[in-house]
């Protein structure tokens, strides 16, 4: 990326005229020029230069990066509406809707109120990219506008300093890596690395420049050996040695913990070649002559990165025992490595093409980029959570599977075929029911690998699961999961409210009970309370979903019934129990009497050693339920203390278990192995894989001897493999 110290407007209409040379497009460039000259007359930057001179090295880059002469225009007019007063309709009129269209949508990324730093940022960022999936001239514009800022940044004060370049380095310069343009995000990086860790950056700058002599005599060894090897292959080629830019080396030495003597590709080579064939050929004279290290291959021209980029890469061992990287790709291959995008579209004079076709194709090639309009729907909400998204869903994707017709999506470490269909399409994910993966059948779980093909299979009766959360990767797939389940869980409360007061009117009507003027008294509302609910809504949930019964709310709603005839009643009901039978069976007594009916409740199944409460009923008398039972959590008045007997020699416990698990061969055959070592009575058993197709859920009743005996069972059926969790029911 050229650099021009001194410049000026002939140099910047001098370099567009390497491409353009219709009269018009020169004119329009011209014409913005000095308009833009006229509106900031007047204006100095922190250097003390006119402002002028940022405008000219802005429309300098634009040019050196073969934009078009619409796009170079909005570059040296970007900052008139946000410096200058001037408006969209007067910019219009003065040029075209277009360029007034691009010169607001870059003011606009940086006009936000905000409450705080970090959700300015946050905004900002957004707005970014929400413009970027509009119209990627935009984006061109504003890393151009960036990158001069960051050559000049040493005229801003420290604190500015360490804020712009902490932003650049998270936001533009991966922007700048996404689009291809290699040479923008490297100096990026570099320039940022310089004032977010100058110490570090002077540091490696100097182990670099101590051993650069020494490099450069054996890349120079190398690049000749090569040279010899390709000239008597007759093939043709241009060879060079490249260094690797700072903030890399420092990247490789802290993420992956290297010594600086460790890094492999300082000393690097490159082969430009012309035709695809060739650069293959060299690949093979190259390991034909020199020892390869496995697992360095990589083959960027059969799978292209996101961002376009082609070459073949090898790491090869030379006769001295340096080991270099080589870098093989055609001319086209490297322009684009270094321009990405904007080497791919460059500007060609004649050329029918729309902005809307432009983009279209940018998207078609950059598959990532079309995915910005997936995940930029909700553009309301929240700006940390929607760049947090972004975070890690586009930039952090490094896994390159592909759809049967060959589409690439790009996707995190550990996607799972989820992700992958959430990417697709939302209701692809939400109707997902299997993966193939490379023609073969697999867990939906499965971690996809760069090269996968995948293909979804969906059942559009089929919705997702709630264990998918634990499985996928993305932030986007895991929002919408979650948007579904509170969907969900709304549209199901609904239904179980209506279905609560259908059955609430039918119990009124069979009783002969105004259902209106029962809901209006005073009663009514005394009874919200003593159920412990907050609204009609809540009670008429309960009653569907069972967990408040229809006798019980009417015994309560009864007026023709006082309080002290209910006393009364579960006295005498109390008394006649007291007379059933001296001692329980079941090694439970009730505190100060000698002589009542009690039996365990088949609804939380007590068992011997657990916390327990007792629950007078009607007729039956009294039930034990564990005291966390939540079928008695309502019905203070009716319960009485119970204990276990200590007296009491043994028994047998009914206890009922569920259990989740990721599904394996043999599955079932360790859990019952497990309880028959543990000496554990099976009554029944069922198991059952989940809708996901990757879970299952087992469900066991087993008799035991007391609550140590079911703990030490519990505990040991949690230590088999792919067991998540065991619980006991309270049906």
């Amino acid at each position: 990326m050229k650099n021009e110290k001194d410049i000026d407007f002939n140099k910047v209409l001098n370099e567009c005229k390497e491409y353009i040379s219709l009269p018009e497009n020169l004119d329009l460039i011209t014409r913005a020029y000095y308009y833009a000259e006229e509106k900031h007359d007047g204006q100095y930057r922190k250097s003390g230069e006119p402002y002028i001179i940022h405008i000219l090295h802005v429309g300098y880059i634009l040019a050196n990066l073969r934009m078009s002469p619409t796009t170079i225009a909005a570059g040296l007019l970007h900052d008139v509406i946000e410096d200058c007063d001037v408006t969209k309709d007067e910019l219009a009129k003065a040029f075209t809707p277009e360029i007034a269209e691009l010169v607001e949508s870059v003011t606009k990324i940086g006009n936000i109120e905000f409450k705080d730093e970090k959700e300015y940022l946050a905004a900002n960022h957004r707005k970014i990219f929400i413009a970027m999936a509009k119209d990627v001239r935009v984006i061109f514009i504003k890393l151009v506008d960036r990158l001069h800022n960051m050559r000049t940044l040493q005229y801003q004060s420290p604190e500015k300093q360490q804020k712009i370049a902490a932003e650049t380095l998270d936001v533009y310069a991966p922007i700048a890596h996404r689009l291809g343009l290699g040479e923008i995000k490297n100096e990026l990086e570099d320039i940022s690395f310089s004032y977010l860790h100058r110490d570090k950056y002077y540091e490696i700058a100097r182990m670099v420049d101590s051993r650069k002599a020494e490099r450069d005599a054996q890349v120079s060894i190398m690049i000749e050996n090569f040279a010899n090897l390709l000239m008597e292959n007759n093939i043709k080629f241009n060879i060079f040695g490249r260094s690797k830019h700072l903030y890399s080396i420092y990247k490789k030495m802290t993420t992956k913990h290297k010594r600086f003597d460790e890094i492999l590709d300082l000393l690097a080579i490159r082969i430009i070649t012309e035709t695809e064939q060739n650069c293959y050929e060299i690949l093979g004279h190259i390991h034909a002559n020199y020892r390869p290290i496995p697992g360095r291959l990589k083959d960027y021209i059969a799978m292209p990165k996101m961002n376009m980029y082609q070459s073949l890469h090898t790491t090869i061992v030379g006769e001295d025992g340096m080991i270099f990287e080589v870098q093989i790709r055609t001319y086209k291959m490297d322009e684009i490595a270094e321009r990405g995008v904007a080497a791919h579209w460059r500007y060609k004079e004649g050329q029918n093409r729309n902005q809307e076709t432009y983009q279209k194709e940018i998207e078609d090639r950059l598959s990532w980029l079309r995915d910005f309009n997936m995940i930029t729907e909700d553009i309301d909400s929240d700006a940390e959570n929607y760049m947090n998204l972004l975070q890690k869903d586009i930039f952090e994707a490094n896994v390159y599977v592909m759809t049967p017709k060959g589409r690439v999506i790009d996707l995190p470490n550990g996607a799972t075929p989820i992700d992958f269909a959430y990417r697709i399409h939302t209701e692809v994910g939400h109707q997902t029911v299997g993966a193939i993966v490379n023609g073969t059948l697999v867990p939906l779980n499965t971690k996809l690998k760069t090269g996968d093909v995948v293909q979804i299979r969906t059942n559009k009766q089929s919705t997702p699961s709630e264990d998918w959360l634990k499985v996928v990767k993305t932030a986007h797939a895991r929002n919408k999961i979650r948007s579904f389940m509170i969907k969900k869980e709304q549209d199901d409360r609904e239904h179980m409210i209506t279905k609560g007061e259908a059955t609430f009117k039918e119990e009124c009507k069979r009783r002969n009970i105004d259902e209106k003027e029962l809901r209006s008294s005073k009663r009514f509302e005394s009874v919200l309370n003593q159920f412990s609910v907050n609204s009609t809504d809540d009670l008429m949930f309960a009653i569907a979903s069972k967990s408040l019964s229809i006798p019980a709310l009417f015994e309560k709603l009864d007026t023709n019934r006082t309080p002290i005839e209910d006393q009364a009643k579960f006295e005498k009901v109390f008394q006649r129990n007291q007379e059933s039978k001296s001692r329980s069976d079941i090694g439970v007594k009730v505190s100060g009497i000698d002589s009542m009916m009690i039996s365990l409740s088949q609804c939380c199944n007590p068992v011997y050693g657990d916390d327990i409460v007792g629950y007078v009923t009607k007729g039956s008398g009294v039930k034990v339920h564990r005291r966390d039972c939540p079928n008695i959590a309502n019905e203070k008045s009716r319960l009485i203390d119970v204990h276990w007997d200590t007296d009491f020699d043994s028994g047998s416990y009914e206890a009922v278990l569920t259990l989740l698990s990721t599904d394996r061969s043999f599955l079932l055959t360790d859990l019952v192995t497990v309880v028959s070592q543990l000496k554990v009575k099976l009554n029944a058993v069922n198991s059952e894989v989940n809708d996901d197709k990757v879970h299952v859920t087992t469900t066991m009743r087993v008799v035991v001897k007391d609550a140590e005996h079911l703990r030490n069972l519990i505990a040991n059926l949690r230590k088999v493999d792919s067991v998540i969790r065991v619980s006991r029911v309270i049906l």
